[in-house]
């Protein structure tokens, strides 16, 4: 009878753990916070990749654990990270504390992202990053990793490949510019918001560029949110630049490329600028924007078989083209997959499942390196060159590029002011 007494006390006891252990993790659903700016463009980006990866995951039932599906349920948070890291620390901790999310995806600031990442890490909380891109958010796997294994990134490539295409875009500009026009040497303006995710691009610019037989002419690091660039556009003109070399993540891009096409700077602007990313570019500068080319995530080409199928389903629904933040669709994505493979909702177990993904994405096939970090390269994610032409984003790159041409793109154009002022 003791035996018997004993048997049913710990029968009973297990299935307490179990309970408990499936009440902490949510019975009813998989929650996912998804925290950005979401007051800006980038944080929309974030909200609607993640809202149609739900939308579609859950069409089919959710995500199965066991013989359970479990629908997910998407936590907006507002991190306000391009005004207030603290702002953005605060959203972080309420995240997991008050809405007890199951899992984070997004972030966008590097200052603010470094810190909602030790967030995460405390809490071990898996945390998939779409939107910062210093690479010390992933050296961190490598230098520590049973902490910070929890973080991945899956876009936007980081800053240093990053910088890999932006010489590649700034080189075949330079390469046309200086063929058409018969520049004998291309001199460089190197203009960046004043943040911290610019200033690698910005060290190996200056180093770089004289070594592919360009004159760096200057740099000017303006304010991620300045409402006027009308000084530092003068001074760029005044330095002779032909090339205007950018990075921009903030509202600061509108400014600059609506006040370049104003004043009809000779130079053209080629790099990065988020805001030229988006649909409502071309109405946010008044047309003025015409010409701008910036890396992209996004074009409506034939990146994979995926690619524009999404495309349209997401301009459909979201009344716009997809930026890169919208990557939250295929962290969603990569995030149900591993918990499926691991049959667990243990972040330990979907860590090893999510190390081994292998991903035909909307990007390109994604597949994490060691840091955790998405890989970039032919066969992998390469990004895209886009450019405004005539109210059109236009993808320019690759093409020809390392045999690769996407089926849909287009050659770049030079500014037609560009042409006239060098054709005097």
């Amino acid at each position: 009878m003791k035996k018997s007494i004993f048997g049913w006390s710990v029968l009973m006891a297990v299935c307490f753990v179990m309970t408990i252990g499936s009440l902490a993790w949510g019975a009813d659903d998989i929650k996912i916070g998804v925290i950005g700016p979401m007051q800006f463009t980038q944080g929309e980006g974030h909200w609607n990749g993640a809202t149609l990866a739900a939308e579609e995951i859950n069409k089919k039932g959710g995500i199965q654990v066991g013989n359970t599906w479990l629908p997910i349920k998407l936590v907006k948070v507002d991190s306000n990270e391009f005004l207030s890291v603290p702002d953005a620390t605060n959203a972080m901790e309420l995240a997991i504390s008050r809405h007890k999310v199951n899992f984070l995806i997004g972030g966008f600031r590097t200052e603010a992202v470094l810190v909602m990442q030790d967030i995460a890490m405390d809490n071990k909380k898996i945390f998939i990053g779409c939107g910062a891109a210093h690479p010390k958010l992933c050296s961190r796997v490598k230098e520590n990793y049973d902490r910070y294994k929890y973080w991945f990134r899956v876009t936007p490539i980081n800053s240093r490949y990053l910088v890999k295409v932006d010489f590649i875009l700034l080189g075949m500009v330079a390469k046309i510019m200086a063929m058409e026009l018969k520049i004998p040497k291309i001199k460089v303006a190197i203009v960046a918001e004043k943040a911290v995710w610019c200033d690698p691009i910005v060290g190996i610019a200056q180093k770089n560029l004289p070594k592919m037989g360009m004159e760096v002419v200057g740099v000017w690091r303006p304010s991620p949110v300045a409402t006027d660039v009308t000084a530092e556009l003068s001074a760029i003109q005044s330095s002779g630049a032909h090339i205007i070399f950018t990075s921009f993540s903030s509202s600061v891009g509108i400014t600059f490329a609506k006040q370049w096409g104003e004043l009809q700077v000779p130079a053209a602007a080629v790099g990065i600028n988020v805001e030229a990313q988006k649909d409502g570019f071309w109405a946010a500068t008044g047309g003025k924007g015409n010409y701008t080319l910036t890396i992209n995530t996004y074009a409506r080409v034939r990146i994979t078989d995926v690619t524009i199928a999404f495309f349209d389903k997401y301009s459909k629904r979201f009344k716009g083209a997809p930026n890169y933040t919208a990557g939250t669709y295929e962290a969603v994505y990569v995030l149900a997959d591993a918990i499926e493979k691991a049959d667990s909702l243990d972040p330990d177990k979907i860590v090893k499942a999510m190390e081994k993904t292998k991903r035909l994405g909307t990007a390109g096939t994604l597949v994490f390196d060691k840091t955790h970090d998405v890989t970039w390269g032919p066969g992998f994610v390469t990004a895209v060159g886009t450019q405004w032409q005539n109210g059109a984003n236009k993808c320019v790159w690759p093409l020809n590029w390392q045999n690769i041409t996407y089926e849909g793109a287009v050659p770049y154009v030079i500014p037609p002011w560009v042409v006239a002022h060098y054709k005097k």
